[in-house]
């Protein structure tokens, strides 16, 4: 499963992509890890099953079932929808798809979610056949050390937050990242605000958070936060309002940039389309954009 997912999406597998794929791999020789992994496939809320498609022996065809349990709904995510590329145009993924949907419908799942990319209209045109519908695109960027990054103009100063930018802050972060997938990342705002509950909640439970702000005249243009390393790549959260500055998102990436200075790779999810010659201005590549589709049961 490892081999076929790695030869389907190694053109843009991120870091944690291929930590997924290392974890496959450890796991396969793990007999203690095996054991467990067979009983618990039949748990309900366990994110290990899937099927795959078998021919003279060889997995052929692969689709995995994630399933989510957030705010009193049951989701599941079904992931890596793959096809060897000799097998394909036979209809195999649309019936692991097809197959994956009635499975987790049958284990109480009332919304089913997928991504794909953009750049799959074959794979898009059967999504929305079997039901899907697009709710969302999201386009994934990535920088590297070694990216130069320039300090900001005379007219954007950068600065710490303040308490009374806290309100915008939450609006514009709620706004490029909507509720309607946070059980996908499990966002909480609150975690970023400003007083001295937030500030013991962080430093009891060894919580790492880092914040730039770009102002121009005094003005809010846009705010950048990290939340520790904690994945292969440092993710930065953007806000910013719909009409924003883009001169303040590139300086407030480049300090971000220059303050995280290190040896992984930054990487930014945003809306697609959305402040994209800001974000490649500031060093950043586009590395894929994904479309978000639900169905639901």
């Amino acid at each position: 499963m490892a081999d076929l997912i790695e030869l389907c999406f190694s053109a843009t597998m991120d870091e944690d992509g291929q930590s997924y794929l290392q974890q496959m791999r450890r796991a396969s020789h793990d007999n203690s890890f095996l054991q467990w992994a067979n009983s618990a496939m039949e748990g309900a809320s366990v994110p290990l099953s899937g099927l795959v498609w078998e021919e003279n022996g060889k997995i052929v065809g692969n689709v995995s079932l994630v399933a989510h349990n957030y705010k009193g709904r049951k989701i599941t995510l079904i992931a890596n929808v793959a096809t060897h590329p000799d097998y394909r145009r036979r209809g195999i993924g649309r019936s692991l798809t097809e197959r994956a949907m009635a499975q987790a419908q049958q284990k109480g799942a009332k919304e089913l979610w997928l991504q794909v990319r953009d750049d799959n209209p074959t794979a898009i045109k059967i999504y929305r056949e079997l039901g899907f519908i697009e709710r969302a695109r999201r386009t994934t960027y990535q920088t590297y050390p070694d990216s130069y990054h320039a300090s900001p103009t005379n007219e954007i100063t950068i600065t710490k937050m303040k308490p009374y930018y806290w309100p915008l802050q939450r609006d514009w972060l709620q706004r490029a990242h909507p509720d309607e997938l946070s059980w996908y990342w499990h966002w909480d705002w609150n975690r970023l605000g400003p007083g001295l509950q937030m500030w013991l909640h962080r430093f009891f439970v060894e919580f790492d958070i880092r914040q730039w702000a770009a102002t121009k005249n005094g003005k809010l243009l846009a705010t950048i936060s990290w939340l520790g390393a904690t994945r292969p790549t440092d993710l930065l959260w953007v806000a910013l309002p719909i009409d924003g500055d883009a001169a303040g998102l590139k300086a407030a990436l480049e300090a971000a940039s220059r303050g995280l200075f290190n040896q992984h790779k930054l990487t930014v999810e945003y809306p697609a389309g959305e402040m994209k010659d800001a974000i490649l201005a500031a060093g950043f590549r586009p590395l894929r954009t994904l479309i978000w589709m639900r169905a639901t049961s």
